[in-house]
Parts: C-alpha cells; structure tokens; sequence
C-alpha cells in the first residue's frame, strides 16, 4: 500500500515549478481520552499519523518548504505539520512522538497564556466540565443563552459550543468579562496548566522544533485597530525570541480565517513585523502562486489509514 499511496500522492503534488504543499494544523494531542471530546486526537492515533506522514511524505520544517517553494524547487509529496496555541500536551506528548519518527514541526504560541495562563475558550470548557449542578442558568448574563441543560456528557458538550460560539466574536474585553463572570457561577477550580511554561517551550525549541508567533491574546485581528493588533504580533515576536533565543520568522492568524478572523491590512502587519511567511486556515494547499503570507493548511481526521491517504490526496487534487 505504500508505494501505491505515494505513487498517487505524487502524481498529485509535482516538484518544482508545479509543486503543491501540503501544510496539515493541529493543536493538541491528548495522553488519553476526553469524554467531553471524543474526536480529539490521542497519543496512539497522533503516532499513527506520524508513521503515514513519514512513509508517504516529504516532511520538511515550514520555513525551509516556504523558501523552496518560493524559489520553485519544492520536492514532490512536500509536507510541513503546525500545531497552534501552545498547549502543554505540545512539548509532553506531540514532541517526542514527531522526534521519535524524525519529523519536523512548527509550534505557533499565543504568549499571553504561557506560564499559567488559559485561553478563554478552555475556561469555558472547563467550566462546563467541572460544573455541579444539571443546569447553569445563565438568564441574566447572557438572555440569549438563557439556562443550559447539563445533565450528562452530550448535554455538556452541546452547552460548550453554545457558549464558544456566543462567545468567539465578542470585542475582546467584552468577551474576557463574560467568559470570567460564566466560570464564577460554578465556583469550580480550573486547571493552570493547559499551556506550555516557557521552559517547555524552550525544551520544545532544543528538540529541534520550529516556534512561531500566534499574537499575544488570540484576538480577531480583523476586528482591531492597526496598532493594537501591530502590538499583537510584534509582541508575540519579540517574547518568543527572548525565550527560545532564536529569529522567529513564522506567523498563524489566530482562527485564520481570511476576510472574517483577518483582513488584508494583517498580512500587510505580518509582513511589517518581519516574519518571512504566514499560515491561515483556508483549506486546500499552497502553490507557487499563493501568497506566502497567506499559506494553506488542512486537517485530516480520519483514523483509518487508507482513508486518511485518500484524504490527503483529495486534498492535494485542491488548487491553492
């Protein structure tokens, strides 16, 4: 099967002038199963993907497929692999798998939550976990959310994305207040170690590991002024170089969106800041004609091998 599967990926990906990048997102790797999230990906089926990548794939470190694609000499089957955010389970479990099989990463890190911080939306998710009764009545913070059934495991996971979803848009002090008004409801404890410190970031970095910056805060950038959002990026720049004591030269949008989680005069930020590319979320792969601030990247999440190749080249059979 795997001379068949790269034969296919190749014919699909080219080299050189016409080559196609395959750039996969992930963003954490669990040691064990969640309840709350049972697709989330876990240590035995995160080594599998690394077996199929290493057998099929051309996988190179961003910076470098970034370069070659720019100078038309990418090799056929490229492939980079990026995590975003930050999380602890980055360096504790993605790390060593990805080194075990000799496979390069990019890190993106949000540095306002190294060290004991946690992303607004994981103190919503671990709220609802955590939370004691079989409701949390909500009515008069947020009218439109009124009071959420919490009775079991799927009722939880339904009220963890009504509450992501009212508040991912929010004006970022609005959305920091309401998310921190939620989680005094419960009175429940919540974890202060979800993201990286900034000694596992380096360890990460001494791996051989690729870091790059994610803003500050995770913001919508689209939705800041120009400086507040310059100061997102410069910052999140200068504070990963002071701690892994390297360039860092690579940049993911937050949510990644074009157009709604960033807008043109972002990558225009992003080019300012010095970074040599940028990463988005729009699907598909990147070629000689995408902009190099505006990089592709995909997910693939099946867990069957035959499937997850074929959905890699559906992916590559995609124009960037």
């Amino acid at each position: 099967m795997n001379l068949l599967m790269k034969a296919l990926l190749a014919g699909l990906s080219h080299q050189g002038a016409d080559a196609r990048l395959s750039i996969l997102i992930f963003h954490r790797v669990l040691p064990e199963p969640d309840p709350l999230f049972p697709g989330e990906i876990t240590a035995p089926g995160f080594e599998q993907i690394c077996r199929w990548l290493a057998d099929w794939f051309n996988v190179l470190p961003l910076d470098e497929a970034a370069l070659q694609l720019q100078q038309r000499r990418l090799p056929s089957r490229a492939l980079a692999i990026t995590f975003d955010d930050g999380y602890a389970d980055n360096r504790t479990v993605a790390g060593p798998l990805l080194k075990r099989h000799g496979l390069p990463c990019t890190f993106f890190v949000a540095t306002g939550f190294l060290d004991g911080g946690r992303m607004w939306n994981d103190t919503l998710i671990e709220t609802v976990r955590r939370a004691p009764g079989p409701t949390l009545d909500l009515r008069d913070l947020a009218p439109d959310l009124g009071e959420l059934p919490l009775r079991d495991i799927e009722a939880r996971r339904r009220a963890v994305q009504r509450l992501i979803m009212h508040c991912k848009y929010l004006p970022p002090l609005q959305r920091q207040a309401l998310v921190d008004d939620i989680a005094g409801r419960t009175c429940a404890a919540l974890p202060d170690d979800l993201m990286m410190t900034s000694e596992q970031l380096r360890e990460l970095h001494g791996m051989g590991m690729q870091v790059g910056a994610h803003t500050v805060n995770h913001p919508i950038l689209a939705r800041l002024p120009r400086e507040q959002a310059r100061a997102e990026i410069l910052q999140s720049k200068q504070r990963l170089e002071s701690i892994v004591g390297a360039p860092v030269t690579l940049f993911a949008y937050p949510n990644g969106k074009p157009g709604e989680d960033y807008s043109p005069e972002s990558v225009a930020l992003a080019r300012e800041c010095g970074f040599a590319a940028a990463v988005s979320t729009s699907p598909g792969v990147s070629n000689r004609h995408t902009d190099l601030f505006q990089l592709r990247r995909f997910t693939p999440w099946d867990r069957d091998r035959l499937r997850f190749g074929l959905r890699m080249a559906r992916n590559l059979a995609t124009q960037g």
